[in-house]
């Protein structure tokens, strides 16, 4: 290697050896000013001792209320008028209070020539009975058998039914109300004949309203006759009312659905046919319970952390019934005395180191 040879590359490897100094000084300074930026913090959490309790669980549906009393009153007779009516929409009524009444005059009359008739053939049979020499002083002496047919021979059978038949028409152009309660879907006015084909008002008893309401099939097991239930209008959403399940209908329908009523007493103003919110609450014991908060999810799986010397340790859990804030959980490290950490739990990683505060 001659002298010119030399000095080209004594000057490459200084050339070199000046890039990697610069490129060192530019990256020292970049990589103090991340470890300043980002710093090494403990996050700090909140825990508590998981101990058994017993757990409120709490279904919430949509339901209907109904009365648990009500009759829906017609007239028998439609081809007269109505002449009075006494009540109206909304008005309470006692058991045997007038509701409305029709024009009686044609009843009246009908029931008067029913009873002119009854009293022709009665004649009649007594001719009859007489005609075969039986005494009328001896009525009750008359074989039955010999009574009967003399009332068919006379018409007097006949006679009687039609009589009976226009008394209970007269008696029933009057609607009374057959129980305590409130008037509602009274629409025909004076004047106007009934409507044949729907009743003339309702009367809504004053023992109480019913909900009925929908549950999953899934959710059945968890719900029983003798229930607490909460019961909220839509209506008025500040007022509650409570009550137990009666009944519930052993059919799951098509939709997967079971039918549920409940009692309920009238604490709020509650109208037949409201929509209302329904919370069916029972309590069930020996659960491990959590706040949700408590319970992060990793990979698609829950997971709550406990604390085990000073750091985070991660357990696959599973929560089983909830209501509004809480969840019953079973799985790895649910045991009892666990320090769960319920709060500052949601950018923990596996054996994150921690600090409790209160």
């Amino acid at each position: 290697m001659d002298k010119r040879q030399q000095a080209l590359l004594f000057l490459l490897i200084a050339a070199g050896a000046f890039s990697g100094c610069k490129d060192q000084k530019q990256n020292a300074p970049e990589k103090e000013g991340v470890e300043t930026v980002l710093p090494a913090q403990v996050n700090e959490v909140t825990v508590m001792t998981l101990k058994k309790n017993t757990f409120e669980h709490e279904l919430v549906s949509n339901g209907k209320v109904t009365a648990s009393q009500y009759a829906d009153l017609s007239f028998r007779v439609t081809s007269e008028p109505v002449a009075h009516i006494y009540v109206k929409n909304g008005d309470v009524v006692r058991k045997g209070q007038k509701i409305a009444e029709l024009d009686l005059f044609t009843l009246q009359n009908s029931l008067e020539k029913a009873e002119v008739s009854l009293r022709q053939s009665e004649l009649e049979m007594k001719d009859v009975l007489i005609g075969q020499g039986y005494s009328l002083d001896k009525m009750q002496e008359i074989p039955q058998d010999i009574v009967k047919l003399a009332e068919v021979k006379s018409g007097y059978a006949q006679s009687h039914a039609a009589y009976e038949l226009a008394k209970y028409e007269l008696d029933h152009a009057v609607l009374t109300a057959p129980f305590d309660g409130v008037i509602a879907n009274l629409e025909t006015r004076g004047f106007n004949r009934p409507d044949a084909t729907k009743a003339f008002c309702r009367v809504i008893g004053g023992s109480g309203m019913e909900v009925s309401f929908h549950v999953l099939e899934s959710e059945l097991p968890l719900v029983k006759r003798g229930d607490k239930v909460e019961v909220s209008s839509f209506a008025n959403a500040s007022g509650t009312c409570s009550g137990t399940i009666s009944e519930i209908n052993p059919l799951v329908d098509e939709d997967g659905l079971v039918s549920v009523r409940a009692k309920v007493n009238g604490n709020i103003r509650l109208f037949d046919g409201m929509n209302v919110r329904v919370s069916v609450k029972r309590s069930v014991p020996d659960q491990f319970v959590v706040p949700k908060t408590a319970v992060v999810l990793r990979t698609g799986k829950q997971v709550i952390f406990t604390l085990k010397d000073g750091k985070a340790m991660w357990n696959y859990v599973t929560t089983g019934l909830e209501n509004m804030t809480e969840y019953t959980v079973t799985g790895d490290g649910m045991e009892e005395g666990a320090q769960i950490i319920v709060t500052g739990n949601v950018n923990l990683a596996h054996e994150a180191p921690v600090k409790v505060i209160p």
